[in-house]
């Protein structure tokens, strides 16, 4: 198996100046298995699990989605009760979202069961968990190749010491600008960024930076490359998981430690697979994408970034 991806299976209704909907999949699980999928699907790679939980009231056509995209959902528990469900708008921009409402409902006492069979996996996601969860994750899982992280505003301002010290068992943290300057009580986002690396212990830190793309810390050196410019801006909901499950698939497809040439490389493909995301509302652009489109979009962006 490639990528093992553990993280929320949510029901989303949101708010933006494209528009509105009510009940849309979304989670991290969802966006970054789906994006994980396509990059499966084109690399003929080996496979992408997700772990998480749903309740009784999980639509079973999204179940189909998920294995219609070549997902296995045999780690996705069911449990009485409803889904997580979260309600949220964006404004101008649409650079951060305002949360409305959240209900963990079943997510709220989910204790992450990786099955045997899946604890082996290539690339082991971590995806936007309390810290807590993520280090019991990763005490059950023995990644082939590498760990990544993801996390958010929230871990940091109430699990700020535990999500220090899973930071330390992984080998790539992938957190926005805002979370990195507010991890590092730094404005300055290199200075932050260079902070927050070494509390890692080494390894990598990734750094998305919304439409002004992202910045990456490698042993080997800084990695900077824009954002695609999409023009047709409908929902940011779940780019970022859709850009770590991107990464994590490209990243599956070898062995040893990840080098500078090849992190560079996964992060043009997570940042193309993110624009798309955003398109439209929920996990309709990703789970639909089709190769030609991603070939075309893909040859757009090394020509505007001259990233061969």
């Amino acid at each position: 198996m490639d990528v093992l991806i553990v993280g929320s299976l949510a029901y989303d209704s949101l708010e933006t100046p494209s528009g509105s909907r009510d009940d849309e999949l979304g989670g991290s699980a969802s966006y970054g298995g789906f994006s994980a999928a396509f990059h499966m699907n084109r690399l003929q790679g080996d496979g992408v699990s997700l772990v998480g939980v749903i309740g009784s009231d999980f639509n079973s056509k999204h179940l189909e989605w998920y294995k219609e995209s070549g997902l296995d959902i045999s780690g996705i528990e069911s449990s009485d009760g409803k889904t997580f469900r979260w309600k949220g708008s964006y404004l101008g921009d649409m650079s951060e979202a305002i949360t409305h409402e959240t209900h963990l409902n079943v997510f709220e006492h989910f204790q992450p069961k990786v099955p045997a069979n899946l604890s082996k996996p290539k690339v082991l996601m971590c995806a936007n968990l309390h810290p807590a969860l993520q280090s019991s994750v990763l005490s059950q899982t023995d990644a082939q190749r590498l760990t990544i992280l993801d996390s958010m505003n929230l871990w940091i301002n109430i699990a700020h010491d535990e999500l220090l010290s899973v930071m330390k068992r992984v080998d790539i943290v992938v957190l926005n600008d805002g979370e990195v300057r507010m991890l590092a009580s730094d404005d300055n986002l290199i200075r932050a960024a260079n902070t927050v690396l070494k509390t890692m212990d080494g390894g990598v830190l990734v750094v998305k930076r919304g439409e002004h793309g992202v910045l990456a810390l490698h042993p080997d050196g800084m990695i900077s490359m824009p954002a695609y410019p999409t023009l047709n801006l409908t929902d940011p909901t779940g780019c970022g998981d859709s850009f770590a499950g991107a990464m994590a698939q490209f990243l599956a497809q070898n062995n040893g430690p990840v080098g500078y040439d090849e992190l560079t490389e996964a992060l043009v493909h997570a940042t193309v697979t993110a624009s798309f995301t955003i398109e439209t509302f929920g996990t309709e652009r990703i789970r639909t994408l089709s190769l030609e489109e991603y070939d075309g979009r893909l040859n757009d962006f090394r020509r505007i970034s001259r990233t061969s």
